[in-house]
């Protein structure tokens, strides 16, 4: 019972007239939006894939390096040099294949980031094609909308003008009517 004293009260308030367009014009901004963000971080990706390429080649000649300064340590007969290159190039290698997966996770994600940024530019511009035609469609709409609505004013002139010719034609037969009448009892009287 309350609830239904409380839904009397709260009227409700009448539904907002929603712009067709403004719809379009808000997706394709959302759209706009979303697609810098990605073409933003494809951009981020690329730029460490570069840097990451530059540690790739970094490491690959330190391993190089470690390789020849080993061969003379041992050579010489030096094995505590010997272990500490071995260690160093064991550390090199695993930042060089740590280097060579985020490489290739970089590249896989920019190339996926690029394509959703291409996706995006297509589904934007086929959504302003279809925006421009919802608009002339309206704009059309518009002009039907109006003519018809001369067109219905015209008409209902017509029949307000055929109702006045019925009213006329029958006051017309009335009053025949009453002359008919008036006549009849003229002669009798």
């Amino acid at each position: 019972m309350f609830f239904d004293w409380l839904r009397k009260k709260t009227s409700k308030k009448p539904a907002r007239e929603v712009d067709p367009l403004a719809a379009f014009d808000q997706l394709i901004e959302d759209l706009e939006r979303q697609g810098a963000e990605v073409r933003k971080s494809a951009a981020t990706l690329l730029a460490l894939k570069g840097e990451l390429s530059r540690s790739q080649e970094r490491y690959t000649r330190r391993l190089e390096e470690l390789a020849r300064r080993k061969a003379v340590a041992d050579t010489q007969g030096d094995a505590k040099i010997s272990q500490a290159l071995e260690r160093d190039r064991v550390q090199a290698e695993t930042l060089l294949n740590t280097t060579r997966e985020s490489l290739l996770r970089a590249e896989q994600d920019s190339q996926l980031l690029l394509e959703a940024a291409a996706d995006l530019g297509n589904r934007v511009a086929e959504l302003r094609t279809e925006r421009e035609s919802a608009s002339a469609r309206l704009a059309v709409g518009g002009l039907v909308s109006s003519a018809l609505r001369e067109r219905v004013e015209r008409f209902e002139k017509v029949l307000a003008v055929d109702a006045a010719r019925d009213e006329i034609e029958r006051a017309h037969a009335l009053a025949e009517i009453y002359r008919e009448e008036r006549e009849e009892s003229d002669k009798q009287g």
